[in-house]
């Protein structure tokens, strides 16, 4: 069973930073695609960044402030945030596209629970 972790968020002030991870366990055969999502309170949830095995994107509010990098070796996908706004405040998550063992392999997308960046003085 694939499961996601995502950790890392926490309360910092305003041009803080902090590293969210998101952790893949199970049996997989690869991680196509990680992408990080983010809700803030009252607002719709919109995309970050992207990460693939061939590169990466990010949304135009995060540009230079987000670095979005994996380790292979750990199934582990990393958001490095530099310059904290408040209104970075919001719940952080990541959606994994996965390839798991079948015949044909099977292709799936996976969510983990969230992580909380508040960004408050």
């Amino acid at each position: 069973q694939v499961q996601l972790v995502e950790s890392g968020g926490g309360v910092v002030h305003p041009g803080g930073s902090l590293r969210l991870s998101c952790s893949v366990s199970g049996t997989i055969l690869s991680i196509d695609a990680v992408e990080w999502y983010r809700q803030g309170p009252g607002k719709q949830r919109e995309l970050v960044a992207i990460i693939t095995s061939r590169s990466t994107k990010y949304a135009e509010f995060v540009k230079a402030r987000i670095t979005i990098s994996r380790d292979n070796a750990k199934n582990t996908t990393y958001l490095q945030m530099d310059s904290l706004k408040p209104y970075d405040t919001a719940v952080y998550y990541c959606n994994a596209h996965i390839s798991t063992p079948g015949t044909p392999p099977i292709h799936d997308e996976y969510w983990g629970q969230g992580t909380q960046v508040t960004v408050s003085t």
